[in-house]
């Protein structure tokens, strides 16, 4: 079986990778865009010939600029929409905006058609969402699940919660997920299958030690 983790391990996980092993957090983020578009192509499932990056704020969304960048320089048609306060960007984020710009990766706004798109990416919010959905976030998520275009959310579908399963006010329903290191205990919980869709587990080189574990 699969070994599952919390939110909280998830951090503490990351934290270690990068403060302690010494594996800058820029390194994570590409290789975990790598697997990413790596399980994307992979999927037969998705078609990859017009695709929507949604990206939050956070780390979460800057893995979604890295796969916008790797999906752009391979020559897929790819758009990005940005969601979220530029003031509440992470640093990784906005360094990944610019390396986008640089490859002038296109930029659309929330009025943009998502049903126009073959795949849309879902980079909005990592597996550490403590909070009900609200403002732009839930109508961008609603918008993504009405379109009908097939979905692949970044390390857990957005809105859905990381511990619980539970739906965070609304949630992207994924037809795949990637998600980085180990599945979050959330993810196979009764009823989340229905958002997560097929679940891809990848290996950017943060690992349990089981020999520290209580």
């Amino acid at each position: 079986m699969t070994k599952s983790i919390s939110v909280e391990k998830s951090r503490q996980l990351d934290q270690k990778t990068i403060n302690e092993v010494g594996i800058p957090s820029l390194v994570l983020m590409e290789r975990a865009a790598l697997k990413i578009y790596e399980d994307m192509l992979a999927n037969d499932v998705l078609d990859l010939t017009k695709v929507l990056v949604i990206a939050g704020s956070g780390n979460n969304g800057g893995d979604a600029l890295v796969v916008a960048r790797l999906l752009e320089t391979h020559g897929f048609d790819t758009s990005i929409l940005l969601v979220g306060k530029p003031k509440h960007r992470s640093e990784q984020m906005e360094k990944q905006l610019q390396i986008c710009e640089y490859y002038n990766v296109k930029q659309v706004f929330l009025d943009e058609d998502f049903s126009k798109y073959t795949t849309i990416v879902d980079g909005l919010f990592g597996s550490g969402l403590s909070r009900n959905v609200s403002g732009d976030f839930a109508t961008v998520i609603d918008h993504a699940n009405a379109s009908g275009v097939k979905i692949h959310a970044i390390d857990i579908p957005s809105g859905l919660n990381g511990d619980t399963g539970q739906v965070m006010g609304t949630a992207i329903k994924a037809t795949s997920t990637s998600t980085l290191a180990y599945v979050k205990v959330g993810m196979v919980k009764q009823g989340a299958q229905v958002y997560t869709g097929q679940i891809f587990i990848d290996d950017i080189g943060i690992y349990l030690d089981d020999r520290y574990e209580d």
